[in-house]
């Protein structure tokens, strides 16, 4: 079955942490056998495994914070510097796009296209296991606004394909309050926000304080989501949505990614623990929360989070590269969901999303 994973920061990946996407996940775990750090040696994603696992269309990322707080790779001395960082993740992706490794979706023509595509060399192989070799498919998102100089900026990265915006990512972003934090949007938040209505772009909420949360859906009508969000009411803590917040974005309409981070999984959980009691059908059991509170199953969706600085070690176990994500269908079908409700929360609800929001529903 064709998937849309909603979240995966490939850039970060291939230039923060010095990783050939092209290659394999197993090359690339071998190339850092000797390479100390969280998640190193232990890598899930690689473009060949993404096609293994028939993900047609991905939310890729750009990744560079500047709160104040620095990190090496990750959070910046000051909003130049992450504007460059994030600039140049955008470039990588335009760089496969130009050698026909993947291909940007701007909009829903484009996108109608793409799936066309995928879906009809799917057909054609659903019994095996063949690679496709089609372009994969990413919809650019900025995970936290940090290197938007200015509101009036944002056209221009527009213009360079960001379709997907959240204002913030980790602590005190510079337009909102981020995890961690109970601050809410900063004075540059609302014409940040009037810009994105005016250009298209849609609002994610992942990552929101509760008090940004909320301040942002007050003043921002324009299309919502949640990239990659568990449910606060199976793992208490402020970086999930509260049932509060999951049935307010099904209000507007939105979607919500389930994520992959075993801490997000199940409570209690920190890395360096053993997640050999964390399984996909944990995961499925988010899914089925948010499906209870909707009524219907066409508010949630996958948005893995993989290798988002963790690797196997803080995976499900059962849950080698991504290209097993297709065991989350046998899954949801041994729960009872229909084929139908299947492939909406695998793919479908993400396609009707973005069709909506560009205008193309």
């Amino acid at each position: 079955m064709l998937i849309v994973d909603s979240h995966l920061d490939l850039s970060w990946n291939a230039l923060q942490w010095n990783r050939d996407l092209l290659a394999s996940a197993y090359t690339i775990r071998a190339q850092e056998s000797y390479t100390p750090g969280k998640g190193r040696g232990q890598g899930t994603v690689a473009f060949p495994e993404m096609r293994m696992g028939r993900i047609a269309l991905s939310f890729a990322t750009l990744l560079a914070r500047s709160t104040g707080q620095p990190s090496p790779h990750l959070d910046y001395a000051t909003p130049v510097q992450a504007y460059g960082i994030a600039k140049g993740q955008l470039a990588y992706y335009h760089a496969l796009e130009r050698q026909g490794h993947a291909r940007i979706i701007r909009d829903a023509e484009q996108l109608n296209r793409h799936m066309h595509e995928w879906a009809t060399w799917d057909s054609r192989h659903k019994t095996d296991a063949q690679s496709p070799n089609q372009p994969l498919g990413f919809v650019i998102s900025m995970e936290g606004a940090d290197p938007i100089l200015g509101p009036e900026q944002l056209e221009e990265w527009w213009q360079g394909g960001l379709r997907l915006l959240g204002l913030t990512h980790y602590g005190p972003g510079r337009y909102a309050g981020g995890t961690g934090t109970e601050a809410g949007l900063t004075e540059m938040a609302a014409p940040l926000l009037d810009e994105m209505a005016r250009l298209g772009i849609a609002l994610d909420l992942t990552h929101s304080s509760d008090q940004a949360f909320w301040e942002s859906l007050k003043r921002f009508d324009g299309p919502v989501m949640a990239s990659h969000n568990n449910c606060r009411a199976l793992v208490p803590h402020q970086r999930q949505f509260s049932d509060a917040q999951i049935r307010a974005i099904v209000e507007r309409s939105g979607v919500i990614g389930v994520a992959l981070d075993c801490w997000m999984i199940v409570p209690g959980w920190r890395h360096g623990d053993d997640n050999r009691h964390i399984s996909l059908s944990n995961v499925v059991e988010h899914i089925d929360h948010i499906v209870q509170l909707a009524g219907n199953s066409r508010s949630v969706a996958i948005g893995t989070d993989l290798d988002g600085g963790f690797g196997r070690e803080g995976s499900p176990h059962d849950l080698d590269t991504i290209a097993d994500l297709q065991q989350i269908v046998r899954l949801l079908e041994q729960r009872g969901y229909s084929a139908a409700d299947t492939a909406a929360i695998m793919h479908g609800n993400w396609l009707t999303f973005l069709r909506r929001a560009w205008g193309g529903a």
